[in-house]
């Protein structure tokens, strides 16, 4: 009996290290770069007050997909990994995890969204076809346009888009602002990003802003993005009520765009992650709170 509980907590201990390995893969806290602007959706859209079943059905959908899509990102990109010395690190190159095992991952993710969407509206079942080309297609882009990283603001900007239509069943012009807005910031920071692989994303004949034009006008193409990110969050007060809280919150996040580009010009690894990764993952929550309140105690 002692030697079966053991055996029991030996395979339990071992799932949820093969969990955490998968989470550390796919780095699950990213989910920040689209949930936050998701859940903005639905208090904009709802006043503040969106029903309950929704909302999590909505985030179920949007953390799938998100999921998804980076666990089959790391299985369709090993083999390239594995040849660049900043990737090769990476858990299928490093033989961490298996294909297998993040192939089955992602559909267990793709499996919700679709789920989520059934249980929403009839007009979320009629777009999945076109969020999972998103989803699995972005994987695919460098490999023939350097349009990738916008197809991956897309991507992401399918968050807020479908938390909107989730609501409404329908499309708005006002659903494009915000939508626009995440999918040129996280197009702009994902640039910054692939600027330290230019030299091997052209030996590798792969395709990227850097690799297309040069260091110097990819940073460019990242700054003239986040200027229309921020234009385009300054728009939202058209549509829905929103007041100094929120304009707050909007200064503060461009201070935060600025402080990223003048990182990322140092170069180093180190300073594109911190420009790229560890400040866009505070800009959302910036927004968030902020919205927030001005939604809830905008008026007091």
């Amino acid at each position: 009996m002692v030697f079966k509980n053991l055996g029991f907590k030996n395979r339990l201990a071992s799932s949820a290290s093969h969990i955490r390995m998968i989470g550390d893969a796919i780095i699950i806290r990213h989910i920040l770069f689209s949930l936050p602007f998701g859940v903005l959706a639905l208090l904009l859209e709802s006043g503040g007050h969106p029903p309950a079943k929704k909302v999590v059905l909505i985030l179920l959908a949007a953390a799938s997909a998100r999921n998804a899509a980076n666990a089959l990102n790391r299985v369709v990109d090993a083999e390239i990994d594995a040849r660049n010395h900043r990737t090769a690190g990476r858990h299928i190159p490093a033989g961490l995890l298996s294909k297998k095992s993040l192939l089955l991952f992602s559909a267990l993710m793709l499996g919700v969204l679709v789920v989520s969407a059934a249980l929403l509206n009839p007009l979320c079942v009629m777009l999945l076809p076109l969020a999972i080309i998103l989803v699995i297609g972005y994987s695919y882009t460098k490999r023939f346009t350097w349009l990738c990283h916008y197809w991956l603001g897309l991507a992401c900007a399918a968050a807020p888009m479908g938390a909107f239509v989730a609501l409404s069943g329908t499309f708005k012009l006002s659903y494009f602002f915000l939508a626009g807005a995440h999918a040129l910031w996280v197009a702009g920071f994902d640039i910054i990003y692939a600027g330290q692989d230019l030299d091997f994303d052209r030996q590798e004949k792969l395709h990227s802003v850097p690799a297309r034009f040069g260091l110097k006008k990819a940073r460019l193409f990242a700054l003239i993005s986040h200027v229309g990110t921020v234009i385009l969050f300054l728009c939202l007060p058209l549509f829905w009520k929103l007041g100094w809280l929120y304009f707050t919150g909007i200064g503060i996040s461009a201070i935060l765009l600025a402080c990223e580009h003048i990182i990322a010009l140092g170069g180093s690894e180190k300073h594109i992650k911190i420009a790229s990764y560890s400040i866009n993952e505070v800009i959302p929550l910036f927004i968030l709170a902020f919205s927030v309140m001005d939604i809830y105690f905008g008026s007091l």
